[in-house]
């Protein structure tokens, strides 16, 4: 009389533009036996093709892919398909609040940082074919303090500085689209940098976003 039968391994699809990188998370995963890779993917759309192709149970996804697609937009189209869906598990060095929330909002099931230990990332793997989600302590952290934190308060003058700034006009451009004057604009950008915390344009339109602010 025979017992019952293993469980099936979870079936990953790794997506890593280094191929080194790829080839170490790998030989990581074989040596796991209650998982398998059934594929390799070096870009955003070379994962959709193979995940069409390979119905894998879990996707393991780099944020940055190089050209083309990005992590996220991958994410995003592998957890919008209809029908039954791979669950997509990050694994990136990045651990910014952007980088959390785009990913996140996109429909990923965990967020793990490269930084963790195998045992950590074979647990999150499973957690994730079950749809359960896991996050690296430090990611947590930052979810959590942004949940707690409220949003800034800006004037309507700021919201519409910051409106322009976000179609990447620069200082003059907005003045005159607001019929102020170019140190007025440079005043209100200060006070915007402060209140979001950030130092650049870039980060002030990529805060605003994160936080919709920009209506």
């Amino acid at each position: 009389m025979t017992g019952p039968a293993a469980p099936r391994p979870v079936r990953i699809l790794v997506c890593d533009d280094h191929v080194v990188v790829r080839a170490g998370l790998l030989a990581l995963l074989d040596s796991a036996p209650d998982i398998e890779v059934v594929g390799e993917a070096g870009t955003g759309e070379e994962a959709l093709a193979l995940a069409a192709k390979l119905a894998p149970d879990v996707v393991l996804m780099d944020l940055q892919l190089g050209t083309g697609m990005d992590g996220v937009a991958t994410t995003r189209r592998l957890t919008a398909g209809p029908g039954a869906t791979p669950h997509v598990l990050v694994l990136t060095t990045y651990d910014t609040d952007a980088d959390i929330t785009r990913a996140i909002e996109a429909g990923a099931t965990g967020y793990l940082l490269k930084a963790e230990r195998p045992e950590e990332l074979f647990s999150a793997i499973q957690a994730a074919a079950q749809g359960r989600t896991t996050l690296s302590a430090p990611v947590a952290s930052r979810v959590m303090a942004r949940m707690r934190s409220p949003r800034p308060s800006l004037t309507d003058r700021e919201r519409d500085i910051l409106a322009q700034l976000a179609q990447g006009l620069g200082n003059r451009d907005i003045a005159r689209a607001l019929f102020i004057s170019e140190a007025t604009v440079k005043t209100h950008l200060g006070r915007i940098y402060d209140k979001l915390g950030v130092d650049t344009r870039a980060g002030a339109v990529a805060v605003a976003k994160e936080q919709r602010l920009l209506g």
